[in-house]
């Protein structure tokens, strides 16, 4: 098998681990005395209805409404889908979210919210608080996706601006609350997989103001006036931890970068090759990383330490990218494209880095692999990688080699997989 057959079967093991389909129905709950609403927003949102309806008792009175990204969804009977914006929220969404809110405050004591979460939630399943109108929600989550911010940060500013998430959508109801969680974030928080609409949110208002200032965010007035207004009191806090709302909640994660990467490394024994997994929380400026993993790549190679060769350095995480250039791409190519500068066409060196959830920033790929002739074949192109770079473009740069990773919606998001394979 060689390099590229080996590093594009180690991401299909990785999707397999965190397929809805198979890890949703372990985890589904006996039916309640009264009837279940299923409620969710996330990429994998479709999915994990469906295996909802397949697995449910079809004499168990079960309905609800989630919301995904576009050309996400999937054809359900008993759960309505709904697609959205994502990665930043538009009026779908925020209709949806509404519905989704009236229906939880309609559930009584003997139902159950049964809630589906997974990463792109925060923004599919957006409506904002009052006095601060779509237009400006999309204002500020176009600027802080481009500021470099971590998703953490991201989203405190978000669950303050937000009637449903940091905990609300639990608040409402009376029922019992079971939210099934597939993890996009490091560390595998609930609080911060799609803002945590069923969680209990441990930031402030003074939390988010304090995130606007430090990167330099221009928020339009209103939101301004109501963090201001939160953070001295006028406006009621998100529910905290110790809150009695969340005596009836269980936040449980089904899916996780950690069992990706385990799968990928059994897969990679299975195939002789010593697998060495560096973590699943790995996190920075894309490019920055990719010189760390450069060098352990060279140490592996010249010298045989940590490890012999043949071996595969596996992780996962969720990096940054601070755009300053017009190109296009997202971190898993800006990884690659530094990788490679770094590299350099050292021999016996392959990577592949794709985001799980088959969308690398905004683009239509998942990633893209790095083969130690890339740069040779760049520069017969007259392709610069070091210009490429500067500019943000790696995804024409990939592009230009045909070496980009396309699978569609993978209708799943446990956050990046990375692998370089030291041969």
């Amino acid at each position: 098998m060689n390099p590229r057959q080996l590093l594009l079967g180690s991401f299909d093991a990785a999707l397999a681990a965190a397929d809805p389909l198979k890890v949703v129905p372990q985890h589904l709950p006996r039916p309640p005395v009264g009837r279940t609403l299923v409620v969710g927003a996330g990429k994998a949102a479709a999915a994990m209805a469906l295996a909802v309806e397949q697995h449910w008792p079809a004499d168990a009175p079960l309905d609800g409404l989630v919301i995904t990204r576009y050309q996400h969804g999937l054809l359900t009977n008993r759960i309505n889908v709904v697609e959205a914006g994502h990665p930043v929220p538009d009026e779908s969404g925020e209709t949806a979210a509404h519905e989704i809110l009236r229906r939880a405050r309609g559930l009584g004591a003997n139902d159950l919210l049964l809630a589906l979460v997974s990463g792109g939630g925060s923004s599919l399943l957006s409506l904002p608080v009052d006095g601060v109108p779509m237009a400006d929600l999309k204002n500020i989550t176009r600027q802080l996706l481009a500021c470099g911010a971590r998703i953490q940060d991201i989203n405190t500013v978000r669950k303050h601006l937000s009637t449903v998430q940091g905990g609300r959508l639990a608040a409402a109801s009376r029922a019992p609350v079971l939210a099934l969680t597939i993890s996009d974030v490091t560390g595998d928080d609930p609080t911060h997989i799609a803002s945590g609409p069923c969680a209990p949110d441990p930031t402030t208002y003074r939390d988010a103001l304090d995130i606007l200032e430090r990167f330099g965010i221009d928020a339009p007035p209103a939101i301004t006036s109501h963090l201001k207004r939160g953070a001295n009191g006028e406006v009621p806090e998100t529910p905290k931890p110790g809150s009695d709302i969340f005596t009836r909640v269980e936040n449980r994660v089904i899916a996780t970068a950690q069992a990706s990467l385990q799968a990928a490394a059994r897969y990679f024994m299975a195939c002789d090759i010593h697998p060495a997994i560096l973590g699943d929380s790995v996190t920075g400026e894309a490019r920055e990383v990719a010189k760390v993993y450069g060098a352990l790549a060279r140490q592996v190679r010249r010298h045989r330490l940590p490890w012999q060769a043949p071996v595969a350095l596996i992780s996962g995480g969720e990096c940054t990218v601070t755009v300053k250039g017009k190109g296009r791409g997202g971190r898993c190519t800006e990884f690659l494209l530094s990788l490679a500068v770094d590299m350099d066409g050292a021999a016996d060196i392959h990577a592949l880095a794709c985001d799980t959830d088959g969308i690398d920033g905004s683009e239509d790929n998942a990633g893209a692999i790095l083969a130690p002739d890339s740069l040779e074949r760049a520069q017969r192109n007259n392709v610069s990688a070091e210009r490429m770079l500067e500019n943000n473009d790696s995804y024409r740069f990939f592009q230009t080699l045909s070496d980009l990773v396309i699978t569609g919606p993978t209708r799943t998001n446990v956050n990046d997989f990375r692998v370089i394979l030291v041969t």
